[in-house]
């Protein structure tokens, strides 16, 4: 039975998008109908982020704080989060409400029966280059990996903890999440979220972790599921 959740929260130099994040999230725990907990992932942050944390995690034993020495990158903040979660589910959402928690809630209507609820940003309000390098990103990675995910990278994402532990990780691996799922014979279901433009602080993508990155990581992917192992038993004593 899944009957709690951890919203794991990666945070890399997001002072501005806090605050207004923080009222989201509570409003999002407030009407979950699963006890939730909150843990943030401070990725190393230069700016003033990591003393907001700190405070607001104080402020209530639900919300937990696990801070990096130094920037290590997105793969390594989700890993961490999901390494010290101790609930049924996790889920995760970037700090910058380009998603927003409340499209969480449809969500859990899909488990037990799926293992990985994951989301579609159909709509994206991001300028033009950085849509354009995502759509050829995710052009490539389905060609190339077949594995029937509309938007991978969704930051709008729930999946059960027996599966999320057992996901391989290496930099990068954050783009995989459903297919690593799925590599596991996991079920995947897809959901239409709602996407906004980003209203304080700045991305951090640019062109080279846009489609550099991702085609070596996609590679990558393609050698790991190329070379895991399975089996089936006839019979057993």
């Amino acid at each position: 039975m899944c009957d709690e959740l951890t919203v794991v929260v990666p945070v890399y130099n997001e002072e501005e998008c806090l605050p207004a994040f923080f009222a989201a999230i509570e409003q999002f725990t407030a009407d979950c109908p699963l006890p939730c907990r909150l843990l943030y992932v401070n990725d190393g942050s230069s700016d003033g982020s990591g003393e907001l944390l700190r405070d607001h995690c104080r402020a209530d034993s639900r919300r937990e704080l696990l801070t990096f020495t130094a920037n290590c990158g997105l793969s390594s903040a989700i890993k961490a989060g999901f390494d010290h979660c101790r609930t049924s589910l996790i889920g995760y959402i970037d700090a910058d409400l380009q998603t927003r928690p409340m499209d969480f809630l449809p969500y859990l209507d899909f488990f037990p029966e799926y293992d990985m609820v994951n989301g579609i940003r159909r709509q994206r309000r991001d300028g033009f280059s950085k849509r354009l390098a995502s759509r050829l990103a995710n052009a490539y990675r389905r060609m190339m990996i077949d594995d029937g995910i509309e938007d991978t990278c969704c930051p709008l994402k729930i999946i059960k903890t027996s599966f999320a532990r057992q996901i391989p990780f290496f930099t990068g691996m954050h783009r995989f999440l459903p297919a690593l799922v799925q590599l596991q014979g996991g079920r995947v279901r897809q959901l239409p979220i709602a996407h906004f433009p980003r209203t304080a602080g700045t991305s951090k993508y640019h062109i080279r972790n846009r489609l550099i990155g991702p085609f070596f990581d996609t590679l990558a992917f393609r050698w790991m599921r190329s070379r895991t192992i399975r089996y089936t038993l006839v019979d057993s004593d």
